[in-house]
Formats: structure tokens, sequence, C-alpha cells
């Protein structure tokens, strides 16, 4: 069975943006050892859950990278995952979905999940979408977190655990750590 898996980059304090969905704080902690482990994460999926204002800033910014003469030559693997691999979005008020290999889902989140784990294909990656991962989290649905941390404090912001109501304990089966001091936390529910 397919596994859905969460990537996100935290701060010290458990925030994934800043107050006003700033993601600027992690751009200096960013090097080319996390591209390349951020490229071999995605490479182990085939698809990629969104909600609305995730799935918004990236339509907007994934397409255009390739033809962008500034954008890192040795990242264009990751924008071609990100352009072609199927893309899920969760809106309950987004219209149509338009980059390329998007599907809108405005219904039962946990049949979708539980029918996309049923077939065949790789791991299921939730990239941002501190929405989804909240509703996943209640369902019970992630098999896997996959967690950047950067060191440092934002004091406010958006969490990436907003309180579910669910105690979902887990368990650290890896970490990896970089030379911008980030580390990734791999955790599994016990």
């Amino acid at each position: 069975m397919r596994k859905v898996i969460v990537s996100m980059n935290v701060t010290l304090d458990g925030f994934m943006a800043g107050p006003n969905n700033e993601l600027d704080w992690h751009f200096n902690y960013w090097n080319d050892e996390m591209a390349k482990e951020a490229a071999e994460q995605l490479n182990k999926a085939d698809t990629i859950l969104l909600g609305r204002i995730t799935y918004a800033a990236m339509a907007q910014y994934w397409p255009l990278q390739p033809l962008n003469p500034h954008f890192a030559r040795q990242d264009l693997a990751f924008a071609d995952m990100m352009n072609n691999y199927r893309k899920i979005v969760f809106s309950k008020t987004l219209k149509k979905a338009y980059w390329n290999n998007s599907r809108l889902i405005k219904g039962s989140v946990q049949n979708e999940i539980t029918q996309l784990k049923q077939e065949a294909g790789k791991d299921i990656i939730v990239l941002g979408s501190g929405s989804v991962v909240s509703l996943l989290v209640r369902l019970n649905l992630i098999d896997e977190y996959q967690l950047w941390v950067h060191p440092l404090r934002l004091a406010a912001g958006k969490p990436l655990f907003k309180d579910s109501g669910v105690k979902n304990r887990l368990k650290l089966i890896q970490k990896k750590e970089f030379t911008s001091g980030v580390t990734i936390y791999f955790y599994i529910p016990r």
C-alpha cells in the first residue's frame, strides 16, 4: 500500500509559516545538499497533495522555472517532477485546477486518500498545505512525517500542528543533519 508522507519545513517553535504565510525565513538555510535530499524524497512519490493556498503559490512558481535563466540548472529535475506529477488539490472555494496534471477535490478527503493509498504507484507526498495536514492528522491518514526543522524561532505564525483534539504519538525512525543547521526528523505513528 502507498504511504502518505508529510514533508514540511518548520521552525524550532513549530511554525510552518509566518503570520502572513511568509516562507522567507527558510531561504537562508536552504543549500545544495538540502535540494538534493528534497529531490530524492520527491522522486519516491508520484502524487502531491495540496491545499488551495499552497497550490496557488506553487502553480504560479513551478511552471515558469524551467524557462527562467537564473533558475539553478541542477534543480531542473525537481521542477520537472513538480510540473508533471499528479497533483490532488483540496479546496471548497477553488473553481478550477489549472496546473498540469492537477485535479480538484471538493468531496470526502478520507475517501479520496483511502482510494489513492490503495492504487498502484509510488508514495503520496504533502508539501506545505497546513490545512490538509491538520485534516489528515484528524483522520489518522498520515503514514510518515519528514519534518525539516530550521534552527530559528518565529515566535508567531502558522503552527504545523493546530489543536486537532487528536493525540498521536510518533516514533522517531531516522534523522538527517545538514551543514546549514537544518535537521530532518523522520517519524511514523506508533
